[in-house]
């Protein structure tokens, strides 16, 4: 049996490789075979050329499986997919339970009956949630720092300076299995199928993955001033935010809909896509044979 380790060099701040051939220490005895994942041109012709009892070990960080399951929609895996986190944030190991660090692990039945958003004439699959707001906002700063500096982003501090002075809330209309809402001064807007984003935010506390009726969250923070955001905005990171229930509300359902009144950067599991009004989450209950 052969594990084809999959790995992105962007992962962890652009040490995704050498993160990734640490395997070589924790699997001393396995055959282990690495290719980059950005130079695989489709995939169908990749699983096509190995056996099928062979596996795959994916190497990076939320991003990195968020683009290895949507360039794989529609094709039938039937080999094993394992996850060996070297990423930054690590949102979905969070959600787990688990620590970086730790040997490989089967992710298969967390790749099944993802949720899927709309946005632009185009529909993706995530794995952990669709940031809109301030987050998105925060994932399109953290961009550009990258590109001009090899130094990690903080993208708390940049969510602090964009509390203050960058970000301008939005009004919002959200429609959740038909039933519409509107909210003014929307901070953040996302919609979850875990529990976490932004590199350790508990952002939609008691949504559970793969939960039996397939629902996913929309976590709202909305109508506060710039200051008391900013003081309720650490507490995200422990999930007590939704105690404020004067500035925060968890809507949750199969269908969701959210409108911004104006333009601004979203977020599908880390990757930016900019001058957003809108977006759109299914999370349809399969139909049982």
């Amino acid at each position: 049996m052969v594990y084809h380790v999959l790995f992105n060099p962007f992962a962890g701040n652009g040490h995704g490789e050498p993160e990734a051939r640490r395997l070589n220490g924790i699997m001393p005895e396995a055959a282990l075979r690495y290719y980059d994942m950005t130079k695989i041109s489709a995939y169908a012709d990749f699983f096509a050329a190995i056996d099928k009892e062979d596996a795959v070990i994916l190497a990076g960080g939320d991003g990195t499986i968020n683009r290895f399951l949507n360039d794989t929609a529609g094709l039938e895996i039937s080999n094993d997919i394992l996850y060996f986190a070297v990423g930054s944030g690590n949102d979905f190991l969070h959600d787990l339970g688990k620590q970086k660090g730790e040997p490989p692990f089967s992710i298969q039945k967390y790749l099944q009956e993802l949720p899927t958003v709309t946005v632009k004439g185009k529909t993706y699959r995530f794995l952990n949630g669709v940031g809109y707001g301030i987050d998105g906002y925060c994932c399109q700063v953290g961009d550009e720092q990258r590109n001009i500096s090899d130094k990690p982003v903080n993208y708390t501090s940049i969510a602090i300076k964009g509390l203050l002075f960058h970000f301008k809330p939005a009004n919002a209309t959200i429609t959740v299995d038909g039933k519409t809402h509107t909210f003014k001064k929307v901070w953040l807007a996302p919609t979850m199928h875990g529990r976490f984003y932004g590199g350790g935010m508990m952002i939609a506390p008691q949504q559970e993955r793969n939960n039996a009726e397939h629902t996913v969250s929309v976590s709202l923070m909305f109508g506060s001033g710039k200051l008391k955001t900013l003081m309720v905005f650490p507490s995200i990171f422990k999930g007590e935010h939704v105690k404020h229930t004067e500035m925060c509300r968890i809507l949750t359902g199969h269908e969701i809909t959210v409108k911004f009144d104006r333009p601004t950067a979203l977020q599908i599991d880390g990757e930016t896509i900019l001058d957003v009004t809108e977006y759109s989450v299914s999370s349809k209950v399969p139909v049982k044979v």
